[in-house]
C-alpha cells in the first residue's frame, strides 16, 4: 500500500534526545499514526530512527529533510524505511530511486511536479505547502496533472487539514503540531497519543470550505 494512504496524517518530528525516540514513536502509533517522518536536523536523529525501526516494529518510521546521496545512505543504513526530501535535484532522485526504500520527492512548482512525473514519480511532498499556494494551488494541478498525489506540508494545522485532504490529488497531509516541544521535553506522552487520535480522525471531518475529506 501506498505511503499515502495509511494514514491522513505524517507527524514530522524533530527529534534532539534519541531517548525521547522509542515512547514517542509508541505514542504515535497507540493514537492511530503508525507513519512517523523523523527529520535529519539534529545529530540525534539516525540514532532516533535506528530506535525506533529496531523497537517499535509497528511503526513506518521514514527520514525527512533528505538532501544528498550520503543521506539517502546514511537513513537506510539507520533503518529508515522510507524517505522524504524538501525539494529534487537529479542526483537526489538518482538517489532516491537506487535506494530500493519507498520515498516522496520534494516539489513545490508544475515544473517540478512534471520532472518528476517523467521519471515515473507520481507520489510527491508538496513543500512548503502554505507559502507555495496551499489548497488552492494543489486544486489548479489536479486539472492538468490529475495522475500526481501529494502530501503537503509547511503550514499545516489542525484546522486546515480536513481543507487538504478533501483534495482528490492529495492523499495525506505532514504537520508539526503533533509532537509540541514541551510536551517532548516533559515526557507527556498522552498528550501526544491525544494529539495523535484527534489527527487520525481528521479524515471524514467537514473541511472550511464545507466539503468532506474522503
Amino acid at each position: 500500500m501506498s505511503i499515502l494512504d495509511l494514514a491522513p496524517v505524517i507527524p514530522v518530528v524533530v527529534i534532539d534526545d534519541a531517548e525521547t525516540a522509542v515512547p514517542l514513536a509508541r505514542a504515535l502509533v497507540a493514537g492511530g499514526l503508525p507513519v512517523i517522518e523523523v527529520t535529519l536536523r539534529t545529530p540525534a536523529a539516525l540514532d532516533a530512527i535506528g530506535r525506533i525501526a529496531a523497537e517499535v516494529p509497528e511503526a513506518m518510521i521514514g527520514a525527512g529533510t533528505v538532501r544528498t546521496p550520503a543521506d539517502v545512505r546514511a537513513s537506510a543504513d539507520a533503518g529508515a524505511k522510507f524517505l522524504v526530501s524538501p525539494g529534487t535535484t537529479p542526483v537526489l532522485a538518482d538517489a532516491m530511486q537506487g535506494s530500493g526504500l519507498p520515498f516522496l520527492p520534494g516539489a513545490a512548482t508544475a515544473s517540478e511536479v512534471l520532472a518528476l512525473a517523467e521519471r515515473g514519480l507520481t507520489e510527491l511532498k508538496f513543500f512548503p505547502a502554505g507559502p507555495a499556494g496551499g489548497v488552492a494551488y494543489l486544486k489548479a494541478l489536479a486539472g492538468p496533472i490529475p495522475e500526481v498525489r501529494f502530501c503537503p506540508t509547511g503550514g499545516i494545522r489542525p484546522d486546515n487539514a480536513p481543507e487538504y485532504l478533501a483534495l482528490p490529488n492529495v492523499g495525506c497531509v505532514g504537520g508539526t503540531w503533533l509532537t509540541p516541544p514541551d510536551a517532548l521535553a516533559s515526557g507527556d506522552y498522552a498528550r501526544v497519543e491525544k494529539l495523535a487520535a484527534e489527527a487520525a480522525a481528521l479524515r471524514g471531518r467537514p473541511s472550511p470550505a464545507g466539503t468532506v475529506a474522503p
